[in-house]
């Protein structure tokens, strides 16, 4: 076999261009593959280590005021390993050199060491000490946010108490890996931030001397949290308990469950395009390289070779290309995987991360990638094997011509004599050409499923926020209040319109369907926070009964005219079975609407509200942002510009860096297919355009020839791949919703375009050095005849 190998090495080098642009394609799939799988086992490995150092709880509970004897009993469930309570409100702040209104999350913790769970990883300074109640803790976000370290000051609203706190420690937290506000869908740290307090600060400021406001369980190991949590209800519901949750529901977790379900979505998915478009390409190289060695596979066999010896020599040659792709792909994968994680570490806020990525990683990158390549090469190599000896070294049958009605069209006469040579050439072996543009058509699709994700964002955007929001701010009571208490926000400055509004948590029930959320109470006829219809249209709020999005009606199985059991979870906890009045689709979570006055009535209320979103003159912003921060009753302020602004930059950080692997690795599979198909050609043809040469054709007019047939299939793989691309979105964007979000299928005109202009640039470079390499062809060494 000595032989062989060395033939071996002398195609690979004879064919090093072509190896090289299939590694390419091949390390692309193989480098996606490692990249979103390190990510994943990073992810998940770092956040149960930080969990777990940390002692992050695995039920929450929120009361409205419950005694510490009550803790005993809660100590006696059974499951349950440790418990720790503790005081929970918001504050309105005053940093100095920001205008807008801040809302401090204050958690309280011992003025001596850390709290049972939910431990703190302290950054820089030290924590709360005995007998200092204004010393505060912040978040190391919100503390970078506004330039604050230890030994800074601000202001409080705290019960209606103006305190000036002193920065001494910054800290991160576990619970807080995700913080977002009240109200709001993305984090703002310059708006929303978490500080910790001493326990006795917090009891003496808000009259909670011996009580507690929220608790954290945690579980012995192999307890199922729901038996724990329908025994702690029980406890705490005659203390306006608001209903427990497991760690899987508590909002920072579950937004980070959700990213890292997100990458189990894409280390499925986009490996599967780039490892069947290598398949493709090594079935194309080798078929093409076995009809041109024909002679020497005849010789192989009449020196004695067998069938399974020859096989095997071109199974090596594609695993040997496989195999470069798979270094290629594993450094490359490695890699990115490890800047993947940094973002996402830098993004959660992890204040450790470990990457190791798992050697089964690499292996299943290089056994998937070995597989699609010998699956897509399987049908050449038994030819080669198979090929009878004499057979094989007598040169093959010309192919069959014969005239068409295509020939004689006086299009045909028309065009001069190069371009009928390409359109002969493409008709005569439509299934290659067939194969060059759907290769391109799938660089094309690849390109538009990144760059979508863009005009996706753009449209839930637009529909969200500007289309079903024309309020300038939310602003979110301490406690619900009545209905005359509109008035006085009516009257503030800057003010030009007030609307009421109530969120509250509720559970539905429809048989063995269960969904956790709120009820959202509004106007009849809103002018502001109005619910709009992704399709396009203002729904009206019927007067009774509930307005369901469709995808909270999808996942309760239920439709209009269905009647669901809800249980409201704050106040009286009434439960009501309330019919589904009508539906409407929107991108952003799974909401549920009631007529205002409706859910008051619901509530044994009479008119309340706890959120009043209002319509302001830009020119009295200062005015009423001073107005605002004085108001004792207000816990939260949500800007709508704000919001926006925070949604997209948090969707730049990770959704751009997506779309700048993707189109790197789509500009690769774009040349890697045109190099190849080009350069395959140009060795099947390089007799026939040498002779062309000599009788005449100049040196243009031959790459015309060659260059043009690829340039041809270029272009009709260019509106294939834009379909493809558009199947591709949906099959991406299907595949990630999610109970936050449904992302919307929107492909602009500009990004088909952008994708064909890149695609066309990417096949271009590859085109170029085919065109170089035969403008250096040597007429003379092609054109002799082996004798």
């Amino acid at each position: 076999m000595r032989a062989l190998n060395k033939k071996l090495v002398r195609n690979l080098w004879k064919l090093r261009g072509q190896v090289l642009a299939i590694a390419v394609v091949i390390a692309s799939g193989v480098a996606v593959l490692v990249m979103s799988l390190s990510a994943l086992d990073a992810l998940t490995e770092t956040t149960d280590a930080y969990y777990e150092r940390q002692r992050f709880g695995e039920v929450f509970a929120s009361v409205k005021r419950a005694p510490q004897r009550l803790l005993e009993q809660i100590r006696t469930i059974p499951g349950v390993r440790s418990v720790d309570d503790r005081i929970k409100h918001l504050a309105t702040l005053s940093i100095e050199g920001f205008e807008e209104p801040v809302i401090g999350q204050l958690v309280s913790i011992p003025e001596q060491g850390q709290p049972r769970l939910n431990q703190l990883v302290l950054r820089t300074g030290r924590l709360v000490s005995p007998g200092h109640p204004d010393e505060v803790v912040l978040s190391e976000p919100f503390a970078e946010a506004h330039g604050m370290r230890p030994g800074d000051t601000f202001q409080a609203l705290m019960n209606s108490n103006l305190r000036t706190l002193t920065v001494v420690g910054i800290a991160l937290s576990p619970e807080y890996v995700y913080t977002i506000g009240p109200g709001a869908l993305m984090p703002d740290d310059h708006r929303f931030g978490v500080m910790w307090l001493g326990r006795e600060a917090l009891e003496a400021a808000y009259d909670l001397d011996g009580a507690f406001n929220e608790i954290s369980l945690g579980l012995l190991h192999g307890t199922n949290p729901q038996d724990v949590i329908d025994r702690l209800d029980r406890l705490l519901e005659r203390y306006g308990g608001t209903g427990a949750i497991p760690r899987a529901d508590q909002i920072s977790n579950w937004f980070l469950m959700n990213e890292i379900r997100m990458q189990k979505t894409m280390s499925t998915i986009l490996p599967t395009i780039f490892l069947a478009v290598a398949a493709f390409l090594s079935n194309m190289v080798l078929s093409r390289l076995i009809a041109t060695d024909r002679s020497e596979i005849g010789l192989m066999k009449a020196f004695g070779y067998s069938n399974w010896q020859v096989g095997w020599h071109y199974a090596k040659l594609v695993m040997a290309m496989a195999g470069v792709g798979i270094l290629l792909g594993w450094a490359s994968g490695a890699w990115l995987g490890r800047v993947n994680t940094e973002i996402y570490a830098e993004f959660y806020r992890f204040p450790l991360l470990i990457f190791r990525p798992d050697p089964g990683v690499f292996a299943i990158g290089a056994i998937v990638s070995l597989i699609a390549a010998l699956a897509g090469s399987l049908g050449a190599v038994r030819k080669a094997a198979k090929l009878p000896p004499a057979e094989a070294m007598m040169p093959p049958a010309p192919p069959l011509y014969r005239k068409t009605r295509i020939s004689g069209s006086r299009f045909i006469l028309w065009l001069d004599q190069p371009t009928r040579i390409i359109l002969r050439q493409i008709v005569r072996s439509p299934a290659k050409a067939l194969f060059t543009s759907l290769g391109i058509a799938c660089s094309v699709a690849v390109m538009i499923m990144a760059l979508q994700w863009l005009d996706s964002i753009e449209k839930i955007v637009d529909v969200f926020f500007h289309d079903a929001q024309r309020q300038d701010m939310m602003v979110g009571l301490v406690e619900t209040q009545s209905d005359t208490s509109l008035q006085s926000f009516r009257r503030m400055p800057g003010v030009l319109a007030a609307e009421p509004m109530r969120i509250t948590s509720a559970e539905f029930h429809v048989g063995t369907h269960y969904h956790r959320g709120a009820i959202e109470g509004i106007p009849g006829d809103p002018k502001l926070q109005r619910v709009y219809d992704a399709g396009g249209r203002v729904v009206p709020v019927p007067p009774d009964g509930l307005l369901l999005s469709t995808a909270l009606a999808e996942k309760l199985n239920v439709n209009i005219g269905d009647v669901i059991d809800v249980e409201v979870l704050e106040g009286r906890r009434p439960q009501r079975s309330i019919p589904v009045v009508d539906l409407y689709e929107t991108y952003i979570g799974m909401t549920a609407y009631m007529n205002i006055d409706a859910f008051n009535r619901l509530m044994g209320e009479r008119g309340s509200l706890e959120y009043v979103t209002l319509l302001v003159d830009s020119n009295q912003l200062s005015s009423l942002y001073k107005e605002l921060k004085a108001l004792p009753k207000v816990a939260s302020v949500t800007l709508k510009d704000a919001a926006v602004q925070e949604f997209n930059e948090t969707m730049a950080e990770t959704i751009l860096i997506y779309i700048s692997f993707f189109a790197a690795f789509a500009c690769a599979l774009g040349f890697g297919v045109v190099y190849n198909s080009t350069r395959i050609a140009l060795s099947e043809r390089g007799r026939e355009l040498s002779t062309l040469r000599v009788l005449g054709f100049h040196r243009g007019e031959i790459s015309y020839i060659l260059l043009g047939e690829s340039g041809l299939l270029i272009l009709l793989g260019l509106p294939l791949g834009c379909l493809a691309g558009a199947g591709l979105g949906w099959f991406m964007t299907s595949a990630m919703d999610s109970e936050l979000y449904r992302i919307p299928l929107v492909i602009e005109a500009s990004t088909n375009a952008i994708a064909v202009l890149v695609t066309l640039a990417a096949t271009l470079l590859s085109a170029a050095v085919v065109r170089n390499r035969l403008d250096h062809l040597d007429l003379i060494a092609v054109l002799k005849t082996r004798e």
